[in-house]
């Protein structure tokens, strides 16, 4: 028997916790899933990353960017392994991500003290539809959990611009940053200034491409296609402007290589365009074509870390 609590009432049964929000991202057609939590404190997300790493289960990495945890993970299930440092110091780890529907259902098994961030603060964090528990839990002290946490399946999308500025007025990363903090579905992720090959003859100033990523359900993809579109139109004082879209968790090679390309080449339309084709990414033309170099480019230079804001050989050495 099991027994299904609503954040409220997990809220309720163990008091306010931490948990600022919880969002499963998906990928089905590469098997993949991102879980991003935020939290109120730096402190508990690094130990919570310390100790799903160790576990292993069906997740393939985790880092922490301020005070949110994001973890990659496999759709599927694994056995999750504390080890024997789970005698002394607890643990925490994911062992299963399901699909059902337009919900998605993460499963976690916590030790000790660490069961406690997957018992009592995610499930009732912003976000959370659901947590499934068995009847006898006991959460904390040395008791083992297992507790599944229901959410809404999401997507990620990245939107790139090229071309929305001239020498005279603009800068893309300020509309692009302004779009994402206003866009009125999904939950905006992250904004990445691309910096691309500085000798391109045509660029404005820095020559860079800028990116927005969002998760949203699929359900408001439309509303937020649409807003970005109308945004970026409304925004724009270029007449040579393209708006890249990509929808998932692995951004495909040919975009990366491409990307990387755009850093140390000067490009054409037609490259883009045949990239953009090998990719899957979408091309949306605002005011212009020559945009679609740059905005192919951002796409392809997303998940590059802070890479993407150098060139060729700015993060190779000490």
């Amino acid at each position: 028997m099991s027994q299904i609590l609503r954040p409220d009432e997990v809220t309720r049964k163990y008091g306010r916790m931490f948990c600022r929000g919880v969002f499963t991202l998906v990928d089905e057609a590469n098997g993949k899933a991102m879980i991003i939590e935020e939290c109120s404190a730096k402190g508990p997300v690094e130990w919570d990353a310390a100790n799903r790493r160790r576990a292993g289960g069906v997740t393939t990495g985790v880092r922490v960017e301020g005070t949110t945890l994001i973890m990659d993970a496999i759709i599927g299930e694994r056995e999750v392994r504390f080890g024997p440092a789970s005698k002394d110091v607890g643990g925490q780890g994911l062992k299963a991500v399901k699909v059902e529907g337009d919900r998605v259902r993460t499963t976690w098994v916590g030790l000790a003290g660490a069961s406690v961030g997957i018992g009592a603060c995610m499930p009732q964090g912003p976000g959370t539809i659901e947590a499934v528990y068995p009847d006898d839990v006991n959460v904390g002290g040395a008791h083992r959990i297992e507790v599944s946490i229901v959410t809404p399946k999401m997507v990620r999308v990245i939107y790139a611009v090229d071309d929305t500025d001239t020498r005279e007025k603009g800068a893309s990363w300020v509309l692009m940053l302004k779009l994402a903090q206003s866009v009125p579905v999904g939950h905006y992720l992250e904004h990445k200034i691309v910096q691309l090959n500085p000798e391109v003859p045509e660029k404005t100033t820095n020559c860079v491409a800028v990116g927005a990523s969002f998760a949203v359900q699929p359900k408001d993809l439309d509303a937020l296609n649409d807003y970005v579109v109308k945004f970026v139109r409304e925004n724009t004082v270029s007449e040579n402007t393209t708006i890249a879209v990509y929808q998932g968790l692995v951004v495909p090679e040919a975009a990366r290589e491409y990307g990387r390309r755009a850093k140390r080449e000067i490009l054409k339309v037609e490259d883009a365009v045949r990239a953009a084709e090998a990719s899957g990414i979408r091309l949306i033309e605002v005011t212009g074509k020559r945009g679609t170099i740059g905005a192919v480019a951002g796409i392809g230079c997303f998940d590059m870390g802070i890479a993407a804001a150098g060139l060729p050989g700015d993060f190779d050495g000490p």
